[in-house]
């Protein structure tokens, strides 16, 4: 069995300790502000997460750009010329160009590598429900499978990992262009806080309403006992806009109801950040469906 390594792009919102350990491949996205741009690198080389919501905060817009074709291309040619194959999983196709891309750079590559296996893969996810969907990968990866059998084993259970989010401030999804301006003032004036999840295809559906920020976090919480599977036995992400001390009481709550077994916390970076704003908690388990 030829040896082979996991892709993935920086929309996972990993941290970069994780991502090592787990020997991911990231690429970054990138996120521009003030005409610069900011490679989304895990690590946060060219703008901390603090740094970033602190701008988002002062009142400074920001926006972003996928992955494109020929960074895929120059990263896979260099796993290939090593010999080793390729899984690469990818932000949602709904969401994001870069699954697109990954798949036309693996089509060009096939031909200059055709003893090969480049498998892309598109997560329909999120987030850390991306990061998620990667832990649990990489876990079965360690377990023996090949890349064929890896990959088949994602697209099998990718739509088991749920992702439910709360967003704090309307005003970012009327800018993305998921509110109208009269939902988003009207939303705000009666502290209106949507329960959002990212749906089979990949999109991002507002899904409840609820008043107050405290009703918000508890209907996320709410959701794992819902669907959620088997939860003493889980590990978990939250991935979180610059609201940690709630992340973790929320992360409490879960071990506290549930039994979950670890709750991993890291910030939403600024490729997603741009597009949900300070605030936003996202809570990823496994479940029956999403």
């Amino acid at each position: 069995m030829r040896d082979y390594i996991v892709m993935t792009d920086s929309c996972c919102d990993l941290t970069d300790e994780m991502a090592r350990e787990l020997e991911l491949d990231v690429l970054p996205l990138t996120m521009h502000m003030d005409g610069e741009e900011y490679p989304n690198y895990l690590d946060g080389r060219a703008i901390t997460n603090e740094e970033f919501y602190r701008r988002l905060r002062a009142g400074k817009m920001s926006s972003t750009s996928a992955a494109n074709i020929g960074q895929f291309e120059e990263r896979m040619r260099a796993v290939l010329s090593e010999g080793k194959d390729i899984v690469c999983v990818c932000f949602s196709s709904a969401l994001s160009t870069t699954y697109q891309s990954a798949a036309i750079a693996a089509d060009t590559l096939r031909g200059e590598f055709p003893d090969a296996q480049i498998f892309v893969v598109d997560s329909l996810s999120a987030s850390r429900g991306q990061g998620l969907l990667l832990y649990l990968a990489v876990q079965k990866k360690r377990e023996g499978l090949t890349a064929a059998e890896l990959t088949q084993w994602i697209e099998d259970n990718k739509l088991t990992v749920c992702h439910w989010f709360t967003v704090d401030d309307l005003n970012f999804l009327r800018r993305g262009g998921r509110l109208s301006a009269g939902a988003a003032l009207l939303g705000t004036m009666l502290s209106i806080k949507p329960v959002m999840h990212t749906s089979n295809e990949g999109k991002l559906v507002p899904v409840a309403k609820v008043r107050g920020r405290k009703a918000s976090l508890k209907a996320l919480i709410d959701k794992v006992g819902e669907l959620g599977v088997d939860l003493d036995k889980q590990v978990m992400f939250i991935c979180h806009a610059d609201c940690l001390r709630e992340s973790e009481e929320v992360a409490a709550e879960l071990k506290r109801r549930y039994g979950v077994r670890e709750v991993y916390i890291h910030y939403i970076g600024p490729v997603i950040g741009s597009h949900t704003g300070p605030n936003t908690m996202g809570l990823f388990f496994v479940g029956r469906e999403r």
